[in-house]
């Protein structure tokens, strides 16, 4: 192989690993990362459900601003203003 094709191959791996990499700090939260289904599993013991919905960008912009102020999660913060809107 040619030296510049070993760069090509030696940058579409980093591309590659970059891309499936887990961030843990997101939305400021730390800590340990677990696979899917250990996180479904833990979901499904604390009666949690997934629950999707399109919301308009300013409201989502809205809601992250919230959760970065709290240090809460997105989830954490939308079950606490649904109880409060239903209350």
């Amino acid at each position: 192989m040619k030296i510049s094709d070993i760069a090509k191959s030696n940058m579409a791996k980093t591309a590659g690993t970059m891309k499936h990499e887990v961030r843990n700090d997101r939305l400021g939260k730390g800590g340990a990362i677990l696979n899917r289904k250990e996180q479904r599993k833990l979901d499904q013991a604390a009666g949690l459900v997934p629950f999707a919905c399109k919301l308009p960008g300013e409201l989502l912009s809205a809601l992250t601003e919230a959760t970065l102020s709290k240090k809460i999660g997105m989830n954490e913060l939308v079950a606490e203003l649904l109880k409060k809107g239903l209350a």
